[in-house]
């Protein structure tokens, strides 16, 4: 079994990769590797509560590699901190990294040239699946997840809180990726085959940050 890491923003599409990692049995997820916002102590991108990807974690079985970021953080400090993760993993014996993208190919090739001469392997689990048949076999499989950031500029902020289920698949609009692979929204999983146990989680105050619109999930 090879050691990986995956990087895991507590959303569906590296919850389902966790999924077809396991189904594979070739590769052992020995973490979840997470990057916060150290001043906020919240998923950097998504700004949920550390306290809910550690419970993701507990229900997956996986320990959680948390990277802390500065605010503000620059590229070039984000890279320089990611460079020192890497590190850590070689020493500890991890070979390959795991990411949840599905066809954002600047995304996947600013990855591999991050990881050129780090020691670990980048590894796409999810790539060129169809996003609208992937949607489905989560949904079916009994993946649960809730919105919990949505872009307003691309989609009505009134779709941030709901579930990631069928109904919201037939609302959202045509030009909206099923996935928000663009950047449209993000979730965070609470129920899944990749899970021990669901996770109790309620959306709480809606609050418009940064350009975006989230729900603080609690």
């Amino acid at each position: 079994m090879k050691r990986t890491l995956l990087s895991w923003s507590s959303g569906k599409d590296s919850a389902w990769s966790l999924h077809l990692l396991r189904q594979e049995n070739e590769y052992d997820v020995v973490g979840l590797l997470t990057t916060f916002n150290k001043s906020a102590n919240r998923v950097a991108m998504h700004a949920v509560r550390r306290i809910l990807l550690e419970a993701q974690a507990k229900a997956a079985g996986i320990p959680l590699w948390g990277v802390d970021l500065p605010q503000p953080c620059s590229n070039d400090d984000y890279e320089s901190i990611m460079k020192e993760t890497c590190k850590a993993a070689v020493q500890s014996g991890i070979e390959y990294i795991a990411f949840g993208d599905l066809f954002l190919t600047d995304i996947r090739a600013y990855r591999e040239k991050q990881l050129e001469n780090s020691g670990l392997q980048p590894i796409f689990p999810v790539w060129g699946m169809s996003t609208p048949e992937i949607a489905r076999s989560m949904i079916k499989a009994g993946l649960r997840a809730k919105l919990t950031c949505v872009d307003p500029k691309r989609l009505a902020p009134e779709f941030v809180g709901r579930e990631f289920d069928e109904q919201l698949l037939s609302d959202l609009p045509p030009e909206i990726d099923p996935c928000g692979e663009n950047g449209e929204f993000h979730t965070f999983v609470y129920a899944g085959p990749f899970f021990g146990h669901n996770l109790s989680v309620e959306v709480g105050e809606i609050v418009s940050r940064d350009g975006f619109v989230f729900a603080d999930l609690i």
